[in-house]
């Protein structure tokens, strides 16, 4: 233990007991199926779909496991909107979106992901510059009330946090799988909490860029959190295994599964957006030849709203060009046009349908 902290000091870690038959087996079928989805994300050349598309799926489930909750027709709705125009709980979801991509830039950038990243990324998830926290840690609670853990005192936040930087850059440290070494930072992360708030989206956040550091993926597309929310009992039963009972075996498996059925889940859900894409981009160019542009398609498929002003934007055309070119694409059944007040969204009918699983809304035509 590290003195007077609770929490296991990583570093004294032994490599070795994780060398076991049960974790070597897992590591590999997660590894398979995580390179299938880094393959997969490559049909996708324009990082944006992805990054917004299953950004706003990851927001929307990991805000969940705090309580945060929106529905994915306002979420879908509210992403349009100016900050200013959101719900409470919209906002919130959204700047996970924001932070997502403030920490995938980073690490892009330097290869490194530092506790100056993960500081940035929290900054922009709470919307406040605290860093990390003075204060005790407000101690975690079980159902009934029980305190089944309480973080570590702040002076011993930046010590840890150091630590646990030099164990997720530095590849001198055992010889410990990559997707181990996740398992082990996502376990020590949220265990130091360092911050007063927003520690476990921040967490979920490390994971995937942790995975895009080591170049497991090249696009951000691996979200835990739908996994965890339909495990959550044995997420928080195993975390605390491990302060309890050094139990850190059965903690690598449970997250390891994670991955392996999170990648394969998003295999499906990339091919399907691929395939959805292609699909309309053929019916475009045969149909619609004037209006078809590679940057319209991969905006139709960025957001599932669309409004006349983004497409004003980012093809720099008029207004009314931009309004034509929407109202031609719903007309023949490309997208749905709604009003919402006094504003007019161009729905995605198969990008919602891959992302929420409901039926498709039935439209005049077709996009066969």
């Amino acid at each position: 233990m590290a003195g007077d902290t609770g929490i296991p000091l990583i570093a004294q870690l032994d490599p070795k007991r994780f060398d076991s038959a049960g974790i070597l087996k897992q590591v590999a079928a997660a590894s398979r199926q995580l390179a299938e989805l880094k393959g997969i994300t490559v049909g996708i050349p324009n990082r944006e779909v992805l990054i917004n598309t299953l950004g706003l799926q990851e927001a929307k489930d990991s805000s969940a496991i705090e309580n945060i909750v929106t529905t994915h027709d306002q979420l879908f709705r509210e992403a349009s909107l100016p900050e200013a125009e959101r719900s409470a709980a919209g906002k919130e979801v959204l700047r996970y979106v924001l932070a997502l991509r403030l920490g995938h830039d980073a690490v892009a950038r330097s290869g490194l992901l530092t506790s100056n990243d993960i500081i940035r990324i929290q900054g922009s998830l709470e919307l406040n510059q605290a860093g990390f926290r003075k204060l005790p840690g407000t101690a975690l609670k079980n159902q009934f009330g029980e305190t089944v853990y309480t973080p570590p005192d702040p002076q011993y936040i930046v010590p840890l946090m150091t630590e646990l930087e030099r164990f997720i850059n530095q590849d001198d440290i055992g010889s410990l799988d990559p997707l181990v070494k996740m398992a082990i930072a996502h376990f020590q992360f949220e265990s130091i909490h360092p911050f007063y708030d927003g520690n476990g989206r921040t967490g979920r956040i490390i994971n995937v860029l942790y995975l895009v550091k080591e170049k497991l993926l090249d696009t951000p597309a691996l979200y835990m959190s739908r996994f965890i929310i339909q495990t959550k009992s044995d997420y928080y039963r195993l975390l605390r295994a491990v302060r309890d009972a050094d139990a850190w075996e059965e903690w690598v498996l449970y997250m390891l599964r994670a991955v392996e059925v999170t990648a394969r889940e998003g295999v499906v859900t990339v091919a399907a957006i691929r395939q959805a894409l292609l699909t309309m981009k053929h019916a475009m160019r045969s149909r619609h030849k004037r209006i078809y542009s590679q940057d319209l398609l991969n905006l139709l498929f960025s957001h599932p709203y669309t409004k006349i002003q983004f497409v004003q934007h980012e093809l720099a055309i008029s207004r009314i060009t931009a309004t034509k070119y929407l109202d031609t694409l719903a007309k023949d059944g490309f997208l749905e046009k709604i009003r919402i007040g006094r504003a007019n969204y161009y729905v995605n009918p198969s990008l919602v349908h891959i992302l929420t699983g409901a039926p498709m809304v039935a439209l005049s035509g077709n996009v066969a």
